[in-house]
């Protein structure tokens, strides 16, 4: 691997199913279409309530991305070609080949179809196969059950909660439970994220 991983990870990303792609200013309007909805935001350490407060995430996702401190994709249902939520890389510790996958969040038409299983399936791919990581994490609330099922099922391992982790709106404060996959475990998750998303569960 030659470029940074702060270059590197913003990567054009598609299957069968999604396209993954950096977010861009073109994306704003179909990203609006579908984040205007306070259920995506309960667990979140941000809220999208008002149009200010769209503007504001949607600034800071771009700010996030000209300055290398995250690669924030832009989800794309192929079936419908509409955007369907997004997802980021963060915390890039290029030293020790660590990365995050997170900052995930899906429009309610789009949920327990597949999306999420097949956008971190590409996710996890590029991280491992082409950026070289040694461990991808993922972290979400304790109280999240759904996030930590749809984790479960992609076959990341959890590791633990890190207590009083940080505050959410509202000024709780959130305990972080983490999951991860690691280099030598990718094989084996691979093989299990081909076969598919688990239909029952939403997020999955």
């Amino acid at each position: 691997m030659t470029a940074a991983w702060a270059t590197s990870a913003a990567a054009h990303l598609e299957d069968d199913h999604v396209v993954v792609r950096p977010m861009t200013e073109a994306d704003r309007e179909g990203v609006r279409a579908v984040a205007m909805d306070p259920d995506i935001w309960r667990y979140f350490v941000s809220a999208v309530e008002t149009d200010a407060d769209f503007e504001t995430f949607f600034a800071a996702n771009l700010a996030d991305q000209a300055a290398g401190r995250r690669a924030v994709f832009t989800i794309v249902d192929k079936a419908s070609g509409a955007v369907a939520g997004s997802m980021s890389f963060g915390n890039l510790a290029e030293a020790d080949r660590r990365l995050e996958i997170g900052w995930s969040w899906l429009g309610k038409d789009f949920r327990g179809k597949g999306v999420n299983h097949w956008a971190k399936q590409l996710l996890l791919r590029h991280a491992f196969e082409t950026l070289e990581a040694e461990r991808v994490e993922f972290k979400t609330d304790v109280l999240n059950l759904q996030a930590r099922k749809g984790l479960a099922n992609i076959g990341a391992t959890e590791e633990g909660v890190l207590r009083s982790f940080n505050y959410m709106p509202g000024g709780r404060r959130r305990d972080a439970i983490f999951f991860s996959v690691l280099r030598a475990e990718w094989p084996a998750v691979a093989a299990h994220l081909a076969r598919g998303p688990k239909k029952t569960v939403a997020h999955a």
